[in-house]
């Protein structure tokens, strides 16, 4: 079937077309402006997931986390006298490693943007996941070609636009293969539009990329996770950059990719030939796969969203439970799949690590739980906040949620005791990935069961509209900002207001102090 697709607002690239090359001309005529503009309301959300991604990194590095204070090292061993920047540096080092540091970093606390390949619109619902992990892709390029922040925020858009839309028609998931996959593709073809690349090189730089570089998922794998899992989109980002260099020196990789019978593609999902989906790629107007992505409002596997939406509409309404936690018997909680299979897992109702704390449904829950319970103590009078986004904001997961102390927290660990997870079945599963649909039920000692309903489109989800989202990431911004700056406002704003950036203002984007903690533990 023939899709039907507006083209004065987006691009079809048919099954039976060469994609690859089709993504690459695309991006060179998104850059270069051949089409008409997206809309305001798409240059915002961009420009909140850009600042929002921004201030995870640079909490993350202020606390020496592991791995991006690696990528850092490494970064800095690679000067480059026309290269890029990495946060809180003004040194120019090789793009490909400012790159890699900065999206490692962005990613490590896992608390940035999330997508869940969801477009009915086409019947595009693979559900694939994804994050806002790789804008320093566009500001690398920029800064070394000397464009403006304006330049930047459109290569951003693009880049949500690519791999968003890749994760709308093909959920590598289901076949063990790392998301990220979707975003390094997107990194090739953005980095190479704006760096001048042909639509030819373009397409040979996505080639290699898929050829060469295919990460399996095992780096989500085990007990405990590895420094890999937070970095795989960096590290997948790195090779798809270099990919690009090489093949703008004459390196020529694999040809029309995605309809390659020996690539993952057409491995996967057989066909006669065509590649196995068609893709629509939006280019002007308000309907950007960007506008369906959603914001975590805290530290927190975006899985968990529902369970924690639920947990606070029942404390809200039944604040007993906090000034006596001993009323509280069982929490039940049921949700769909994936989130049963990946933050349900059976080894993460013990997690020893903060990579397998943040990817335990039973331990976000019952931090936040325990930490609403000490809220409830220390304000003397069992209340905490007046409405939904004041108890969001009161109770936002920080850093020193998941470290040693926190994860051994004997009250917490006693309230993960209580919590059963369950998978509810089809009709869970059929309203996903359009919501997070998550039920938490609470039996009580005196025999009350508290319900907290269905919940499908939690705070922080692209289509909540209860929730005052602005304000809750200004304070997710200034919370996360101070582990990092000693007056974190300005610098957000210059992240917040990128697009007003000149070239010179945007080469010196990341020339601030990020204040030191030492290693995170």
């Amino acid at each position: 079937m023939t899709l039907s697709v507006d083209q004065s607002t987006a691009t079809l690239l048919a099954r039976d077309s060469n994609q690859a090359l089709g993504i690459a001309e695309f991006a060179i005529g998104f850059m270069r402006r051949d089409f008409g503009e997206p809309s305001e309301a798409v240059k915002e959300k961009t420009r909140q997931f850009f600042a929002d991604a921004a201030v995870c990194g640079l909490s993350a590095i202020a606390l020496g986390t592991n791995a991006p204070s690696v990528l850092r090292e490494e970064a800095a061993a690679y000067p480059h006298p026309q290269g890029a920047t990495v946060f809180g540096s003004s040194t120019l080092v090789a793009p490909e490693k400012a790159i890699l540091a900065n999206c490692s970093a962005v990613r490590e606390w896992d608390s940035n943007g999330t997508n869940f390949g969801f477009n009915p619109k086409f019947g595009h619902t693979a559900g694939e996941f994804g994050h806002n992990d790789f804008y320093a892709v566009p500001v690398a390029a920029a800064q070394m070609a000397g464009r403006d922040g304006a330049h930047a925020l459109r290569a951003m858009i693009l880049h949500d636009e690519i791999r968003g839309r890749l994760a709308e028609v093909f959920s590598l998931k289901s076949y063990r293969i790392d998301h990220v996959v979707h975003g390094a593709i997107a990194s090739a073809a953005v980095y190479g539009a704006m760096m001048g690349a042909s639509a030819e090189q373009i397409e040979s730089a996505i080639g290699m990329t898929v050829a060469h570089f295919i990460p399996w998922r095992a780096i989500r794998a085990g007990k405990q996770l590895s420094d890999s899992k937070g970095a795989s989109a960096a590290i997948s980002t790195e090779v798809a950059v270099l990919s690009m260099m090489r093949s703008m020196r004459g390196f020529m990789g694999p040809r029309d990719i995605f309809r390659n019978p020996e690539a993952i593609w057409r491995q996967f999902e057989p066909t006669d030939g065509d590649s196995p989906f068609d893709l629509v790629l939006s280019h002007s107007g308000d309907d950007f796969a960007v506008m369906g992505m959603h914001f975590k409002l805290g530290l927190y596997e975006h899985q968990s969203a529902g369970a924690l939406q639920g947990m606070i509409d029942l404390v809200s309404a039944n604040p007993d439970l906090l000034e006596n936690p001993d009323l509280i018997k069982t929490i039940r909680i049921v949700a769909y799949q994936p989130a049963f299979g990946i933050i349900g897992d059976p080894a993460k109702r013990d997690p020893k690590t903060r990579q397998s704390a943040d990817h335990s449904m039973v331990y976000i829950v019952s931090t936040l739980l325990r930490k609403a319970i000490d809220a409830a103590r220390a304000s003397g009078t069992g209340a905490i906040a007046d409405d939904n986004d004041a108890m969001w904001k009161h109770l936002i997961l920080t850093p020193y949620d998941f470290d040693e102390k926190a994860m051994f927290h004997p009250e917490t660990r006693a309230l993960m005791e209580k919590i059963q997870f369950a998978h509810g079945g089809k009709e869970y599963d059929d309203n996903y990935p359009d919501g997070i649909p998550t039920s938490v039920v609470i039996e009580t000692t005196d025999g009350r069961s508290l319900d907290s309903g269905l919940v499908m489109y939690p705070s922080g989800h692209a289509r909540n509209t209860t929730c005052d989202l602005e304000d809750i990431l200004k304070n997710k911004a200034h919370v996360l900002g101070q582990l990092a700056l000693d007056d974190p406002d300005p610098i957000f704003a210059r992240f917040r207001e990128v697009d007003s950036l000149t070239s010179d203002d945007l080469k010196t984007m990341n020339d601030f102090e990020i204040r030191a903690h030492g290693r995170f533990e």
